[in-house]
């Protein structure tokens, strides 16, 4: 069996391959004060819950882009697994090319991202992955990765004004019924959400516009990420939600690294 883990800033997605499918994935807080030892009872936990044992593991695959939280996991999923887990970075020799001024800063999510779309869709295709940070990458038909777009995430954003306003209560983020709102709360669910699907709408169309291949079919525009549920149903240009684009590219680059499960 293969464990794949993407370690992003605010959560860890753990993702669990039998063969080539995805047989069970979890989400975990990413946790910098998290010991070793914390990770792999965790970890292993998890698996013993879902009927699997940890040391049926053969593989463990790991991108992160939380440096205070990579070193500690991975001793962890040694000691969980008695593997010694393989990192996904910039200098790994992927199928794609990363055709970029700084390669090597790329975020190993977004490398993965790409290369699970390149291998799944086989055409221009932008990634809009909605996590901490909400990213844009874009991936031409024949395996280049011509850079993207960072902006804030939808849940930072959030916090961020409530954490700098006196009155803004803390509001749970549910997609609005109505662009004006008549409460508070749905005042600012209205201005994150509806303002998070107009920013992403009109940075695809930008994108589109300056895309350096023109061909007949236009890059293909797909949604993954944790809160890519709640926001790509209020956008125009998204075209189709992947859940589990990150584990799957997680699982293409340990088939291209040579890793054995």
């Amino acid at each position: 069996m293969l464990l794949a883990l993407d370690v992003g800033n605010t959560e860890t997605t753990v993702g669990l391959f039998t063969t080539d499918r995805l047989a069970g994935h979890w989400r975990l807080t990413t946790t910098p004060s998290r010991t070793p030892d914390e990770w792999a009872a965790l970890v292993s936990a998890y698996l013993t819950n879902a009927g699997y044992s940890p040391s049926g593991i053969k593989a463990v695959i790991v991108a992160s882009v939380a440096p205070l939280v990579t070193q500690s996991l991975c001793e962890g999923m040694t000691v969980a697994t008695g593997v010694s887990p393989v990192q996904v970075d910039g200098h790994s020799p992927l199928p794609i090319t990363l055709d970029v001024d700084e390669p090597l800063t790329v975020g190993a999510d977004r490398i993965v991202n790409t290369l699970a779309a390149a291998r799944l869709f086989e055409r221009d295709t932008i990634v809009v992955d909605f996590g901490t940070a909400t990213t844009f990458d874009c991936i031409t038909a024949d395996g280049r990765f011509i850079g993207g777009v960072i902006m804030p995430g939808v849940r930072t954003a959030a916090d961020e004004l409530v954490r700098r306003t006196a009155k803004l209560p803390a509001t749970e983020l549910t997609a609005p019924d109505h662009v004006i709102g008549r409460r508070t709360e749905d005042c600012i669910r209205a201005g994150v959400l509806w303002g998070a699907a107009d920013a992403v709408d009109g940075l695809i169309r930008r994108i589109r516009d300056e895309w350096p291949t023109r061909s007949q079919d236009r890059p293909l525009v797909v949604a993954t990420g944790g809160l890519a549920s709640l926001v790509a149903p209020l956008t125009r240009e998204i075209e189709s939600v992947q859940p589990d684009l990150t584990l799957l590219g997680l699982r293409l680059a340990a088939e291209a690294l040579g890793l054995g499960w």
